[in-house]
C-alpha cells in the first residue's frame, strides 16, 4: 500500500524544507511506499521556489499548486484530487506533526480500518506551546462536537489524520474552503459509517511564521459545517452511508 502526504502551505519559507526532509527520512527507515505532495496556496514568499527545487532533489516529492481562490480547505482539496497513493495523511507544513505519528497511523491503518484519527488529549498524546486561550476554545468546541454527534472521540478539529483512498471518495463533495475541512472530513466519515481508530499524536506550536488560523474569521464556518453534518445524520435516511459488499 502506499501512502500519500498531504502538505497545504502558504508562506512557509522558513520551515517547508526541515518538514519535507524530516518526512523523507522517517518514511524510508521505515520501508513505506510514499509520495509528499505539498500543495501551495498562493504563497507570496519564497515558498514555491524552495517546493520548485525540493522535488527535483528528493524522490517522491511533488509540488502542486492550488489553482482555486486561496483557503487552507481548498488546497487540502487540491491535494485529495491530486493523491496518487493508497491512503492519504494530511500534515502540516509548520512541522507541528511528527513524522513518527505518520508511520504509527499508518500501520494502524494497515489493519484494516477506514481512517485514523489522531487525538492530543488522550493517553499519550503531547502538546506543546498551545496558546491558552486557543486550547480552551479548542475544549469548548471540541466537546460541543462530542455531545451533539454523541461520539467519544475527543479532538475532531485537530487536523492530522488518515484516510484510505476509497475513504476520502466516499466523503464527497467536499464543502469547506478553509480549516472547516478538518471537521468535515471526520464527521462525514463518522457519519457514513466508515471505521475508524483513535491514536494519541504529537503536536507542537510553529517555531517560526505565523499562525493562518484567524479564529474570529473560523467561527461561523466551523459552525456551518458541524450543522451541515448533522442534518445529513438526521435527515439524509443513509443515502450517503459507506457502501458494503
Amino acid at each position: 500500500m502506499k501512502l500519500s502526504v498531504v502538505i497545504p502551505v502558504h508562506n512557509e519559507a522558513d520551515g517547508i524544507e526541515e518538514t519535507v526532509l524530516n518526512l523523507f527520512v522517517r518514511l524510508k527507515r521505515a520501508d513505506i511506499a510514499f509520495e509528499i505532495l505539498v500543495v501551495d496556496d498562493h504563497s507570496s514568499d519564497e515558498t514555491p521556489l524552495i517546493l520548485e527545487r525540493l522535488k527535483t532533489e528528493i524522490p517522491g516529492v511533488r509540488f502542486v499548486k492550488n489553482p482555486s481562490q486561496k483557503g487552507f480547505g481548498l488546497a487540502v482539496r487540491t491535494g485529495l484530487k491530486a493523491f496518487k497513493g493508497d491512503a492519504v495523511a494530511i500534515v502540516m507544513g509548520d512541522g507541528s506533526d511528527s513524522p513518527e505519528d505518520v508511520v504509527r497511523f499508518f500501520r494502524k491503518l494497515e489493519d484494516g480500518y477506514d481512517a485514523v484519527f489522531g487525538s492530543r488529549f488522550i493517553t499519550g498524546g503531547i502538546v506543546e506551546d498551545y496558546p491558552f486561550h486557543k486550547l480552551v476554545l479548542n475544549r469548548v468546541v471540541n466537546q460541543f462536537i462530542r455531545v451533539l454527534f454523541q461520539i467519544r472521540y475527543n479532538d475532531t478539529t485537530n487536523a492530522f489524520k488518515m484516510y484510505r483512498r476509497r475513504t476520502v471518495e466516499g466523503l464527497r463533495p467536499f464543502l469547506s474552503h478553509h480549516f472547516n475541512l478538518t471537521v468535515e472530513l471526520p464527521l462525514k466519515a463518522i457519519t457514513r459509517g466508515y471505521s475508524y481508530a483513535v491514536l494519541p499524536n504529537s503536536w507542537k506550536n510553529r517555531r517560526s511564521g505565523e499562525s493562518k488560523l484567524r479564529l474570529k474569521e473560523m467561527g461561523s464556518r466551523y459552525l456551518f459545517i458541524i450543522l451541515y453534518c448533522l442534518i445529513e445524520k438526521w435527515l439524509s435516511v443513509g443515502d450517503y452511508k459507506k457502501e458494503t459488499f
